[in-house]
């Protein structure tokens, strides 16, 4: 399988079998069911591990990218004229295409030259319900979609103090990120799927090592 600079699959809908297009409810459920099969917990060791982390990266970016085309053109106009001038090249150039519709056109004009990028997926804060996390090889980058103004918000790794996951009650299905800054201020990332979050943690947990 190709993979990009940035360690993410070059082809999200070839992992999970679906057309390119595809509703979100053909993604969820393409999902579910390749979770049924290569799940570690049924068994098949490294294989079934890796072909497991390859399922979640893909259903992360495309569930990131379907969460932008259902905003599409509600964009507030700041944002649209942010992006309106012509570029020399495409924002993000250096990251795959599934990469770059995942992350959408906020995220991607706050990324600095050549920043890779290890995980894209939907999110949610306490003050936004729907928000989109980028983590980088040097901090957190997110989205607040439900935000008027003061939409992208940053986090480099080396103010994070403390990073913790935990599973959230009562159904234990999705799991929660929690950051302690440096300057005592806090921030939790919810409805995130157990192996994204294990790998968030321990991401900045290497890099603030």
């Amino acid at each position: 399988m190709t993979r990009s600079s940035s360690g993410l699959m070059d082809d999200p809908h070839s992992v999970l079998g679906v057309r390119p297009g595809a509703s979100l409810k053909e993604v969820d459920e393409a999902y579910r069911q390749l979770a049924k099969r290569w799940h570690p917990d049924r068994g098949g060791g490294p294989e079934a591990e890796l072909r497991m982390a390859q399922i979640n990266v893909a259903h992360d970016l495309l569930r990131a990218g379907a969460r932008h085309e259902s905003r599409g053109a509600r964009r507030p106009r700041q944002a649209q004229a942010a992006h309106a001038g012509v570029r020399r090249r495409p924002a993000g150039s250096w990251l795959a295409e599934p990469v770059r519709r995942a992350l959408g056109p906020e995220l991607l004009a706050a990324l600095e030259d050549r920043e890779p990028v290890v995980v894209v997926t939907p999110t949610s804060l306490w003050r936004s319900p729907r928000a989109v996390l980028a983590v980088t090889d040097r901090r957190l980058l997110w989205l607040l979609d439900d935000a008027i103004s003061d939409r992208v918000r940053s986090l480099r790794f080396n103010r994070v103090a403390q990073v913790s996951q935990r599973l959230a009650w009562p159904r234990r299905r999705t799991a929660i990120v929690k950051v302690a800054q440096r300057n005592g201020r806090k921030v939790s990332f919810a409805d995130l799927a157990p192996a994204t979050a294990g790998r968030i943690v321990g991401h900045i947990r290497a890099s603030t090592a």
